[in-house]
């Protein structure tokens, strides 16, 4: 089931003295925080509670924030370490995309033999490139995101890798 509100970024701390706050970004992009007219935060009954962003910048890597509610520096050192979510409708995605919340949980499959071999357990994007985590019988497996492994990922059909003999089954030898 895929989620109404996405994990987009984390309050790291006040930015000046009129309620503002810096926010690392968790998105492709900057301008994804930038262009949102509303974020939510969790309350603490795990409900969503919508916060009007009355501006936002960019400033190296993080966003700057004006909140709706925060009027000085306390309130918004009080907001520190919140995570701040999106709403999904909100969230720009390329045709053939998706977002990686929704690839979370995704069966794994050998793209010549159709056997599954796991599912997706967690993403990473690092400087060097995608690493997919995959959870199988044995453990967790890390399979780079490279068009050599990786042949298809589609919601309906989940990813199709192509991995290397011993990748995936300790007994096979390379």
């Amino acid at each position: 089931m895929k989620k109404t509100y996405i994990e987009g970024g984390r309050i790291c701390t006040a930015h000046g003295v009129r309620g503002q706050v810096k926010v690392e970004h968790w998105c492709d992009s900057p301008r994804v925080l930038t262009k949102q007219k509303s974020i939510y935060l969790r309350s603490r009954d795990g409900s969503f509670v919508e916060r009007e962003v009355l501006s936002a910048s960019e400033a190296a890597q993080f966003v700057i924030m004006t909140l709706a509610g925060l009027d000085n520096r306390e309130d918004a050192q009080a907001m520190r370490g919140q995570v701040i979510y999106l709403h999904r409708d909100t969230i720009p995605v390329a045709k053939g995309a998706m977002l990686i919340s929704d690839m979370i949980g995704l069966p794994v499959y050998h793209v010549e033999t159709g056997e599954k071999l796991g599912e997706i357990c967690d993403i990473d994007d690092t400087k060097a490139g995608r690493l997919y985590s995959i959870k199988t019988e044995g453990g967790v497996v890390l399979l780079p995101g490279v068009s050599e492994f990786v042949k298809e990922i589609s919601e309906e059909g989940g990813m199709k890798v192509l991995p290397i003999p011993g990748f995936f089954d300790e007994g096979d030898e390379i």
